[in-house]
């Protein structure tokens, strides 16, 4: 493992651990050229997943698509990182579950709503507006009305 502060590839594991979710192992490391210590997480790697577009276009699952998502929807709302890393998390672990080996960008989409829509209404409607691509405000109030009931 290469240290962060200077690049060395001199390291060691001084503590190993179960992380907070038990579905990874968080590493303390010293690098023993400059006495830095960082911390690494380790994840079981899974089969690559493939996420199929509105235009059947194929790509490899991407995490971080999912969060730069969240974080648009979720700009200047009292949400933490922390949320938002659990909520894309939970997203995760329940795309995964599926054991798939394709899954439609529209299945991750609804999860992803159905998530945000306990977290934050105003995310939620920020999100839905843009993934469900609202062509007038009658469709906006539509969304609106049916998340009041």
């Amino acid at each position: 493992m290469k240290c962060p502060f200077c690049s060395s590839e001199n390291t060691r594991v001084i503590d190993s651990r179960p992380a907070d979710d038990n579905n990874s192992i968080r590493r303390r490391r010293l690098c023993d050229d400059c006495g830095k210590r960082f911390t690494t997480y380790e994840k079981v790697e899974t089969i690559p997943l493939i996420v199929i577009k509105k235009d059947n276009i194929r790509e490899q699952y991407d995490r971080t698509k999912i969060e730069a998502g969240v974080l648009r929807a979720c700009h200047k709302r009292p949400i933490s990182v922390d949320q938002i890393s659990k909520l894309v998390d939970e997203v995760e672990v329940e795309i995964f579950n599926r054991e798939d080996k394709e899954i439609p960008s529209s299945v991750i989409g609804e999860i992803l709503m159905d998530k945000l829509k306990e977290l934050d209404s105003v995310a939620y409607v920020r999100f839905a507006s843009v993934y469900r691509e609202f062509k007038d405000v009658n469709t906006f109030m539509n969304e609106l009305k049916k998340m009041l009931q």
